[in-house]
């Protein structure tokens, strides 16, 4: 591979990151959550389920996405390793 092809190779990684910075503006936009609203509802979150069990609060990631006509709020949640974690039921 030449110069040339790296050089456009960087192009479109960077047009795809921007393509997709710009969706995810637009879902927000459309929602009408904005990111700081997204964020506090991400802390909630993380209070209320982290009260009944643990989970890796440094790693939850909160999402719009936008499928067919419908905008998603996506919430990924790891649990704390099964080491940490309480053993009680509730």
């Amino acid at each position: 591979m030449n110069f040339f092809q790296k050089v456009g190779m960087g192009r479109s990684r960077s047009a795809e990151s921007a393509k997709e910075r710009l969706q995810l503006v637009l879902i927000h936009d459309r929602a009408g959550i904005s990111p700081g609203k997204l964020e506090t509802l991400k802390d909630d979150l993380i209070n209320v389920i982290s009260k009944h069990i643990e989970i890796e609060s440094d790693a939850v990631e909160i999402t719009l996405t936008k499928e067919r006509d419908q905008h998603r709020l996506v919430a990924d949640i790891p649990l704390a390793p099964t080491r940490k974690r309480r053993h009680s039921i509730s």
